[in-house]
């Protein structure tokens, strides 16, 4: 008796087991890549959702470009990026994919300059016109007037910078070099905007952790990395002078405002730039954040589960933003694109 009463139990056991294998399968398991920018938003809505609704959500962190070639190759369900794919790179989508692509903008963040120049502790402010001599290398030495005049007080090496830039592809990159775009003629006409550019000048690093490595073991260094790395990695970040010339600081409230004006004109497709946004207290250098959805999924259970996700993320999935330090999207941006989900088929 005690024998059958064992293979009962095991029997039972097994059939749990089968169950909710069986509902992890029909509801779907999800594959993604994509930007590293929002990662650790993701990897909280991510790991939330999976436990919530017994799913699971794969995301690989590789970079913006990487993303959009994955989403594209269709070895991913979905993919992710900091800047909104281009005509070109849709078409190729559509040429690859025979459909749509779907651009569903997810959260709000910023990225700041930071470096590492021996015997300066101050939080530096940066015109746009040294942001981007820097980085073409018009202006080479921390002493520069561009650089002086903007900090009075503070005493700058005559040193020469180190630029420190990404070497992969990357949506920080993006939304630093669409930044460019708008603070300098120069910088648009001769390298543009793009996840991965023909750098002027400087030292490539491989992810934000490969830009504040070398930022942090190299003297007069300086580099562009996101918002909740320099906070967590307790990195100084310098403020920037926005489109009225005022000196903002990157934080949760001047991302938002830089967000207020497109929230009112959001184009249908939400591919939108908000770099360098009018408005006195915008913050210049931030951006949504968006994930690529295909417009046909033939996997029902992939289907329900994605869109599912989708609309959990623009609702409650918002309250978890503020603490990773992402500025949740205005309410306006969610409500739209609660309306597109049912676009996806």
């Amino acid at each position: 008796m005690k024998h059958l009463a064992l293979w009962g139990r095991l029997c039972l056991v097994l059939a749990l087991v089968g169950v909710c294998a069986w509902t992890l399968t029909a509801q779907g398991q999800l594959n993604g890549a994509g930007a590293s920018f929002p990662f650790p938003i993701y990897s909280k809505w991510f790991d939330t959702y999976s436990q919530m609704k017994h799913v699971q959500i794969n995301y690989q962190s590789v970079g913006s470009g990487a993303g959009i070639r994955q989403v594209t190759a269709g070895t991913v369900d979905f993919g992710a990026s900091d800047g909104p794919m281009s005509d070109e790179q849709i078409a190729a989508y559509q040429k690859a994919r025979g459909m749509d692509i779907y651009h569903f903008p997810t959260v709000l963040g910023a990225v700041v300059p930071t470096y590492n120049i021996p015997g300066v502790n101050a939080e530096l402010k940066f015109t746009q016109k040294a942001l981007a001599g820097i980085y073409l290398g018009t202006i080479t030495k921390w002493n520069d007037p561009e650089l002086t005049k903007a900090n009075p007080g503070v005493k700058f090496p005559a040193d020469d910078i180190v630029v420190v830039h990404r070497s992969d592809g990357s949506g920080t990159t993006y939304i630093f070099t669409d930044f460019l775009c708008k603070a300098s003629a120069d910088w648009k006409s001769k390298v543009g905007v793009n996840t991965s550019v023909n750098w002027p000048v400087g030292l490539g690093g491989k992810g934000n952790e490969g830009v504040s490595g070398l930022v942090k073991q190299t003297p007069d260094a300086i580099g562009y990395v996101e918002l909740i790395y320099a906070l967590q990695t307790k990195m100084p970040y310098g403020d920037v002078a926005n489109s009225t010339g005022a000196f903002i600081k990157a934080s949760l409230e001047t991302t938002t405002a830089a967000a207020a004006g497109a929230a009112k004109s959001m184009p249908a497709d939400f591919r939108v730039s908000i770099t360098n946004a009018p408005g006195k207290t915008a913050y210049p250098i931030c951006s949504f954040t968006w994930l690529l959805i295909p417009a046909k999924i033939a996997d029902a259970g992939k289907r329900d589960t994605l869109k599912g996700f989708l609309q959990w993320m623009l609702t409650d999935g918002q309250k978890y933003a503020q603490d990773l330090y992402y500025a949740p999207l205005p309410q306006q941006v969610a409500q739209q694109e609660m309306k597109a989900i049912a676009k996806i088929q």
